[in-house]
């Protein structure tokens, strides 16, 4: 199959591979902040992604040691796009991907 060469990648087994859209949407990324001191508490963030057919998934994004890298997690209990978060531009609270 002759596919667009912009598509290709080599992988680091050298293996070449095409590229293929899974999914297309939204996403939020939100960190977790002291209330009182607003500095962040943790360095994990969450990342929450609506598709274009409207599902909706979460992960933990926590930071490995050594650096450069993370790991995702799902969490146990997922929220959904009934996430709300702080906008620190107003002050005010809104749907994470509204």
């Amino acid at each position: 199959m002759s596919l667009p060469e912009e598509v290709l990648t080599v992988s680091k087994r050298g293996k070449v591979e095409a590229r293929r859209l899974v999914s297309r949407g939204e996403f939020a990324i939100v960190e977790y902040v002291d209330p009182n001191t607003m500095e962040r508490t943790e360095d994990k963030v969450k990342l929450i992604l609506r598709h274009g057919d409207g599902r909706v998934d979460e992960y933990f994004l926590i930071p490995i040691k050594g650096g450069g890298r993370r790991l995702m997690i799902e969490p146990k209990v997922k929220k959904g796009d009934r996430i709300m978060v702080l906008n620190p531009e107003t002050g005010e609270a809104e749907p994470a991907i509204p």
